[in-house]
């Protein structure tokens, strides 16, 4: 994939309290503002850039994804979101994060059973669960097992070959999703259920989910498509938190299982992926249907710490277009399931419509999220708000490890070291023991 970078001149920067003037190069990408090139800044100027939550600063290059949150696009390899979730399977994408573009037939069957075929863990890891209680938070154990991969497979660690690289991307999607519903049936108290290579990625993983050994398990196509889209929806997301998380850690050569454990560690937090299971939650302290006029109102007082979640975006200020595809998927799973009489989706339902209606929201762009969606869907599924977070972390497995990899790839990578504005005291003298008061 050419690097579509493009040099767009200098910015002057200048300091008045010496009159100096310092000239940093501009450059430009594909999509999105330009950037103002700071590498040398220290060298030449001095000084640091302070930028917390680095929310105004570009930390690399990437060709995966491009997000613009005022025009609420979202494209994986120049591909919108709304195609990508229409015409391909989660898999496809999880191909063109990969590898840069969409396979052909022949490497769509290739790379299909090479999932599939790698979806199997070794026996012994079975025992890693029974080291966790019963009532473990399912994020906990999948930081620990996701980790502790790099215990069994020796053979893919080296970051510098780019074969043992690929299998090790290829062996983190295929066994997320195993180790996603193992963790899932160990929380529950049921066995495990073995992957089956005659289903694909999302049937599969509902099977592994839901099945049990005591009756066959047939895979409702309606909840299947749904999951792949939810999958496909939270492939990638640019460099967020748990995304940079992984790119931070592999930046000091730390192995992909390694990576990826950081990774998940990072989305566990309630401001990243916990949102869909706080748009649950907030349906639950809502109570019923009677009482959404009194939430809504409390919505709007910017004196009442009550907030409507699942609604409005840190990064898309108009409609988020991942919510815009589930929502139909959602409508599809609640009357394909018949699910009429769960109070939570009743008041779901209701509170998308008034929002949706009321102007309050539609001036100020709140407009229901991915999360809110995607927490309806999970929720009718039959998952616990628990799982909600690993699910997410299931989808998200192919964004980390494609970005790893096109992190490990890049020539002038070097350990990540942000600096910092000290605040704290001044150097003092060493006072002994005795003299201290």
């Amino acid at each position: 994939m050419s690097d579509n970078t493009t040099e767009k001149g200098t910015f002057t920067l200048t300091n008045n309290a010496t009159g100096e003037s310092f000239d940093l190069p501009v450059y430009g990408g594909t999509h999105g503002p330009d950037v103002i090139d700071i590498r040398k800044l220290y060298a030449e100027t001095k000084h640091f850039t302070f930028d917390p939550s680095f929310t105004a600063t570009a930390s690399c290059k990437s060709r995966l994804t491009f997000i613009d949150g005022e025009q609420g696009i979202l494209m994986h390899r120049g591909y919108t979101i709304e195609d990508l979730t229409d015409k391909a399977s989660f898999l496809e994408v999880a191909y063109l994060l990969l590898y840069g573009d969409l396979p052909n037939e022949e490497r769509k069957a290739w790379f299909e059973k090479e999932i599939t075929y790698h979806t199997m863990v070794h026996e012994q890891i079975n025992y890693f669960f029974s080291g966790f209680r019963r009532d473990a938070h399912p994020m906990a154990i999948m930081c620990g097992v996701i980790g502790g991969l790099s215990a069994f497979y020796h053979d893919s660690l080296d970051i510098n070959c780019p074969e043992q690289r690929e299998i090790s991307a290829h062996r983190l999607i295929a066994k997320v999703s195993t180790l996603a519903a193992m963790t899932y049936k160990y929380t529950i108290g049921q066995p495990f259920m073995y992957p089956r290579n005659d289903l694909n990625f999302a049937e599969n993983f509902l099977y592994m989910c839901f099945g049990v050994p005591a009756e066959p398990y047939v895979v409702n196509p309606v909840v299947a498509k749904a999951m792949d889209k939810i999958l496909t929806l939270h492939a990638d997301h640019e460099q967020n938190a748990s995304t940079s998380t992984v790119r931070l850690a592999g930046s000091s050569q730390a192995n992909p299982f390694a990576c990826i454990a950081a990774g998940i560690a990072s989305l566990w937090g309630a401001s990243h992926g916990g949102a869909n299971q706080a748009v649950l939650e907030m349906l639950a302290e809502i109570g019923s249907k009677d009482r959404i006029p009194e939430f809504i109102e409390r919505a709007k007082d910017k004196d009442d710490p009550f907030r409507l979640m699942g609604f409005g975006h840190r990064v898309y200020k108009n409609m988020d277009p991942r919510a815009g595809v589930l929502k139909q998927s959602a409508h599809d799973v609640l009357e394909d399931l018949g699910v009429t009489d769960d109070p939570l989706l009743e008041i779901a339902i209701e509170l998308e419509k008034i929002a949706l209606e009321d102007e309050y929201f539609v001036q100020r762009k709140l407009f229901p999220n991915v999360d809110f969606y995607s927490g309806i869907i999970l929720k009718a599924m039959g998952f616990p708000t628990s799982m909600f977070t690993v699910l997410f972390a299931v989808a998200r497995t192919v964004g980390w490890i494609s970005q790893w990899k096109e992190m490990i790839e890049e020539p002038a990578l070097r350990i990540g070291r942000p600096r910092q504005l000290y605040t704290g005291p001044a150097k003092r003298d060493f006072v002994d023991l005795k003299d201290r008061d």
